[in-house]
């Protein structure tokens, strides 16, 4: 019987190809992932606007067929994408909007997590982000260097930090996804899917138009899912208005954290409360420091 599909087993099959490529090229070369699969990439200027690419397999080889039209980083993305469909055996399901990943069905998302980590490998990310904070200034300039979108570099900043960290997609003013990294996991500390952003987050005075020069500091409270351990939470956000999605860093930089609760961490392990569940309280007054 085959076992499904889950995060955690497209990440263990995305390195040991990365692996198998043995790379030293950074940024990646896609090049490199299609040869050793054996596939061809064929670039094609008759794709239209948000159609970035499909595959298909003639006479025995795997066609990966990418618009040509797209941005050069979202072309790079689509064939470890494609890839990813070749190496996991998952069905496309590309009927959604490809910017949209509150509609994006789970065959799609898993390819999104396997292309991820061949476009960032963490053998060449981490020692990249172990010494840094996270912020959007880092993330430009890790994209700029693997040639990857903001968001997945984002994503992989938060995932492979040192700190507690967290990555928060919202569209349309909901969050949609988190990403966090092990000390924000160890710490119990969850965004709940789902929920509107906060009234006093950065993210959300950002997307109602408010302009920002540095990062802020607010209440965890404020982000954090049933969180009553106090603690002060630095945010970095960035709004995307042409899609109405706002991009987020949360961590927690050198304040002290209380205690968790046993009757807290006992209605988190037994009731199944998770990132997918919960309500945000509403925020507190703290901002960042001058």
């Amino acid at each position: 019987m085959t076992k499904p599909m889950d995060e955690f087993t497209a990440i263990l099959r995305a390195r040991e190809f990365v692996n198998k490529v043995n790379s030293s090229a950074v940024p990646v070369s896609v090049e490199a992932y299609a040869k050793e699969l054996g596939a061809r990439i064929k670039y094609d200027d008759t794709m239209q606007p948000g159609e970035d690419g499909c595959s298909t397999m003639f006479k025995g080889t795997l066609i990966i067929g990418v618009n040509s039209r797209a941005l050069p980083q979202r072309q790079r993305f689509t064939i470890c994408h494609e890839i990813a469909h070749a190496v996991l055996g998952l069905d496309s399901e590309h009927d959604a909007e490809s910017w949209s990943y509150a509609k994006r069905p789970p065959n799609e998302i898993f390819c999104d997590v396997f292309a991820a980590e061949l476009l960032l490998p963490v053998s060449k990310f981490k020692p990249l982000v172990d010494e840094e904070e996270p912020s959007f200034k880092l993330v430009e300039s890790l994209a700029e260097s693997f040639e990857a979108s903001w968001a997945a570099t984002a994503s992989r900043l938060a995932t492979v930090s040192n700190l507690p960290c967290a990555y928060v997609l919202s569209e349309r003013g909901k969050v949609k996804y988190c990403a966090r990294s092990r000390a924000f996991r160890d710490m119990s500390a969850w965004v709940a899917l789902g929920a509107t952003l906060p009234a006093d987050s950065m993210a959300a005075r950002l997307r109602d138009g408010t302009t920002f020069k540095d990062v802020e500091e607010l209440d965890a409270e404020v982000w954090l899912a049933n969180w009553s351990r106090g603690g002060v939470l630095v945010e970095d956000s960035r709004h995307i208005s042409a899609w109405d999605q706002t991009l987020t860093l949360i961590w927690f930089e050198d304040e002290a954290i209380g205690p968790d609760s046993p009757e807290r961490r006992l209605t988190y392990e037994n009731d199944g409360l998770n990132e997918l569940d919960g309500t945000l309280p509403w925020p507190g007054s703290r901002k960042r420091r001058p």
